[in-house]
């Protein structure tokens, strides 16, 4: 595995490389991560992992300066699971003006769900990515369904901007009691984590209410919020959306996802399960 840093080697590799395969990431990799790489190893023989903490996606008062940063220990997993080359650019090299005038502004999606709580949220996700996309120019990127707003953007922005990528859905990584894998898992405290996996559990009744043909929405989504609120979370949302599109769920609507974000202390988790039902 090759470690590059600056666009200039990387324009260098890409011009010898063949078919590439991309996965996008902010470091501190767990499981969840490894099966992107797995998974875009399935489609091109070249994979190429860039890791960069992205100052555009944090708001104001927001983890950035505590992210995590484990670049070696996440190098060592890259080179084990037999990724070609980590692009890992400092914030120099991908911002040479420190602020990035020309951003990518997606629709008003941006501001609803998780953008509601989060300003400039998804345009700091759009820019970076659409910049990492232009460098690697992969013909494949791989992102995982646990941030389905996130997804479905960056699937907009490559449709309605003509990029000549194809995004691959990943499944959403979870750990054996169900939570979703997350970097942020590790801010969680002993009590916290063990409280954690109620998120996907709520979701999953949720879902399984749909699927028995339960039809209040607005409803569903009071008593979700209510029983996390009961153990001590804090809920941002618990929304059903239309999958396709998200969306505003309509009764008549056969596929649907469910997501919330909530928060345990000081961790903001988010979450959401597909589903089809019977219209």
């Amino acid at each position: 595995m090759e470690i590059i840093r600056t666009i200039a080697r990387l324009c260098e590799w890409r011009e010898q490389a063949g078919k590439t395969a991309f996965v996008p990431t902010m470091g501190n990799l767990h499981e969840g991560h490894l099966a992107l790489v797995e998974r875009a190893a399935q489609e091109a023989p070249n994979v190429v992992v860039s890791i960069f903490v992205n100052r555009l996606q944090f708001g104001q008062g927001e983890d950035f300066d505590r992210y995590p940063r484990t670049l070696e220990e996440d190098a060592a997993k890259l080179r084990d699971a037999g990724v070609t080359v980590l692009f890992a650019p400092d914030e120099s090299e991908l911002y040479p003006q420190v602020s990035q005038q020309y951003q990518v502004e997606p629709p008003n999606l941006q501001n609803e769900l998780c953008g509601a709580f989060r300003p400039g949220h998804f345009r700091g996700v759009a820019t970076v990515v659409a910049k990492l996309f232009h460098i690697v120019m992969p013909d494949v990127a791989c992102f995982g369904k646990k941030d389905y707003q996130q997804l479905m953007i960056i699937e907009g922005m490559v449709r309605d901007l003509n990029m000549p990528v194809q995004v691959v859905r990943v499944d959403t990584g979870r750990a054996e009691d169900g939570l979703a894998l997350s970097s942020r898992n590790r801010y969680l405290s002993s009590s916290e984590r063990a409280e954690a996996p109620r998120l996907y559990r709520v979701l999953s009744e949720t879902a399984a209410a749909l699927r028995a043909g339960a039809r209040d929405y607005a409803a569903l989504e009071r008593e979700a919020a209510a029983q996390l609120q009961q153990h001590g979370w804090t809920v941002d949302y618990v929304e059903i959306r239309e999958a396709d599109t998200l969306n505003i769920a309509r009764v008549g609507t056969p596929r649907l996802v469910v997501l919330a974000a909530a928060r345990l202390g000081n961790t903001r988790l988010i979450d959401n399960i597909e589903l089809e039902i019977a219209v």
